[in-house]
């Protein structure tokens, strides 16, 4: 069993959820970093971002994301700020980009990359290959770290592909995003098998969908991975029992983390795991 501690990402609003699924999602600004403080004390080390209208429709406003993150820097000074440049399904590219231009106290430390394009339920993630590739210079030109996001096995294949064209530096830190209706199913076969083709020296996390959440967070933490959790990708904390936030899941992860023996990371760690600079 590794020693490393664990790095857990809270992934508290997403695009697809909303109050009528759950009525414990945050929506506002304030609600989000109120939400990441919670995350932060429950043992979380990195919040996955996701931005909202007050209508709680799907935003990749740079107003909002700015907003968001100054309000948890407040609250939570040393969590990780991580932004999705996925945004939400049928997005354009300026629309998905638009919290890599955050400067000052606001700029993120990481943003989400994903390399392909795949069935996502009865929708279609849209990532052609010129639009990865702008994506990933946006991301280098902006010096935010990148996360990529795998929700196939061929991303793996296209990242290595980013790397040979300077797009990419490697070893870097990789998101398996398991379960999705219509990408790759979620099972401790399927993540030995992502583990097996990362470049020498990455770090891995795993987000599990739905009722996969917790229990491919335990296959993570034996395997010396890291896990993230979150309303985003799951409500439950049980069978039937509403989560009443993404802090429940970290807590949950946190469990797990000490039953099996791996400390919980805390930001400052993360970021030596994760090969972040130290926050200033």
């Amino acid at each position: 069993m590794s020693q490393t501690p664990v790095v857990i990402t809270a992934a508290l609003v997403g695009a697809e959820v909303t109050r009528e699924h759950t009525p414990y999602l945050p929506i506002t600004p304030e609600e989000i970093a109120e939400e990441a403080k919670r995350c932060r004390d429950a043992g979380a080390a990195m919040v996955h971002l996701h931005v909202r209208e007050p209508d709680g429709t799907p935003s990749q406003s740079a107003e909002l994301f700015e907003r968001t993150i100054l309000l948890i820097r407040e609250l939570a000074p040393d969590l990780i700020c991580q932004v999705s440049t996925g945004g939400a399904v049928g997005m354009s590219a300026e629309e998905r980009a638009q919290p890599l231009s955050l400067q000052g106290a606001a700029k993120p430390e990481m943003a989400t990359l994903t390399t392909g394009t795949v069935n996502f339920g009865d929708d279609v993630f849209w990532n052609p290959r010129p639009l990865v590739r702008e994506m990933a210079r946006r991301i280098r030109e902006a010096g935010i770290v990148p996360e990529i996001e795998v929700f196939d096995a061929g991303m793996i294949d296209e990242a290595y592909a980013l790397e040979r064209e300077g797009l990419l530096s490697f070893p870097a830190h990789f998101d398996f995003v398991l379960g999705v209706p219509g990408a790759l199913g979620a099972s401790e076969a399927v993540v030995d098998f992502l583990r097996s083709r990362l470049p020498e020296g990455s770090t891995w996390s795993v987000a599990g969908i739905g009722r996969h959440e917790l229990p491919l967070a335990e296959v993570a933490i034996a395997r010396g991975g890291n896990v993230r959790v979150g309303l985003e990708d799951n409500l439950y904390v049980a069978k039937g029992v509403l989560a009443k936030g993404s802090y429940e899941l970290v807590a949950r992860v946190a469990e797990l983390a000490q039953k099996a023996g791996r400390p919980v990371a805390v930001p400052d760690q993360a970021r030596e795991i994760l090969r972040l600079p130290p926050r200033r």
